[in-house]
């Protein structure tokens, strides 16, 4: 048995719809966009760190000093990028600074940004599951030592966390859901997301949380590609790019698997390349993959994805140059009806 751990947000009455910064956006946008998103009553803010773009560690320091209680998930750090040692100091020093408000996620990284550094694990899996368990034991105030992946020769850390911090996985394929259901508080669900595959996704974490006898709260963070206008087809055509994008960066993974299209993408991705595949995207794939469309459209989708087991939805808002638009409209005639 585990420990009780921190799973919800700060206030239960927040929104069950967060607002993902990162990648996506300059770092000179992060500040405005996360005071804005806390004003406009978005339930959480998560922050993704992809591999040359904006590093997690300060963005998450920046917005967490520009906003007052809302919380902040790390969604999420490379297992390979940063030794655990050093990550859990990172996040016990966030906690010491913001207390119960930061979430940790980890996870594996892209394996062709992972390969251009020479860091990839020749056992993701298992390095995961050290890195976590080295996380939590470091954050909560044990001193580590073992070998593995990674090695720790009596490591603790001398300013540990405040508060029982909660490590959330992002994994995406069926292994790696189990294991998160054993080891993780939470997981994050990539982009590309459909309801299939977070109905399927929350039955292979509860298959890991048995095999763990754990019966404490696991929370599931959805992404979503997410644009809303008045006119349905101009956010359509706003997360279209995107949506091939991730296919073409992702085409053999439970993401398209688990929905059925796989076999049509691969044939797609033949025929026209992945710089093709935005123009010959079929209309359903944006439906099922995406949240796009008018305010209620865009209300019906994430209700599909909150009924399908995710406890929470992170928008990824584009186009990216109108986030802030996007966001008003968003919280004015979205997250109301939620």
């Amino acid at each position: 048995m585990y420990p009780p751990v921190r799973t919800e947000p700060v206030s239960a009455a927040r929104s069950p719809v967060g607002l993902v910064l990162g990648s996506h956006m300059p770092p000179g946008d992060i500040v405005a966009t996360a005071r804005s998103a806390e004003q406009l009553g978005f339930g959480e803010l998560w922050f993704s760190e992809d591999c040359f773009f904006s590093g997690g560690m300060a963005g998450a320091a920046a917005a967490l000093s520009a906003t007052t209680d809302i919380p902040l998930g790390l969604g999420i750090v490379s297992a390979s990028a940063r030794h655990p040692a050093i990550l859990a100091m990172e996040l016990a020093t966030l906690d010491v600074l913001f207390p119960g408000r930061i979430y940790g996620g980890i996870g594996h990284g892209v394996p062709a940004w992972l390969d251009q550094m020479g860091i990839m694990p020749p056992r993701a899996l298992s390095a995961l599951r050290q890195c976590v368990g080295a996380v939590r034991r470091l954050c909560d105030g044990e001193q580590v030592t073992e070998d593995g992946h990674y090695r720790f020769d009596r490591i603790e850390l001398a300013h540990p966390t405040a508060t029982r911090v909660p490590l959330y996985t992002g994994v995406v394929n069926e292994k790696g859901l189990r294991l998160s259901g054993e080891i993780a508080d939470g997981t994050v669900l990539s982009t590309l997301s459909g309801t299939d595959y977070v109905r399927w996704a929350r039955a292979r974490i509860d298959e890991g949380r048995k095999t763990a006898d754990r019966t404490d709260d696991h929370r599931l963070v959805t992404y979503a590609l997410f644009s809303v206008d008045h006119d349905r087809e101009v956010a359509r055509r706003a997360v279209r790019e995107s949506v091939a994008f991730y296919l073409s960066a992702m085409p053999d993974t439970a993401l398209s698997r688990v929905p059925g299209i796989q076999d049509e993408l691969t044939a797609l991705l033949a025929e026209v390349g992945a710089d093709g595949l935005a123009d010959a995207l079929p209309e359903q794939w944006i439906s099922d993959l995406a949240v796009a469309g008018d305010p209620d459209e865009c209300v019906q989708k994430l209700r599909a994805l909150l009924d399908a087991g995710s406890d929470s939805v992170g928008l990824w808002l584009f186009p990216a140059p109108e986030a802030g638009r996007i966001a008003e409209l968003a919280a004015r005639e979205v997250l109301p009806r939620l």
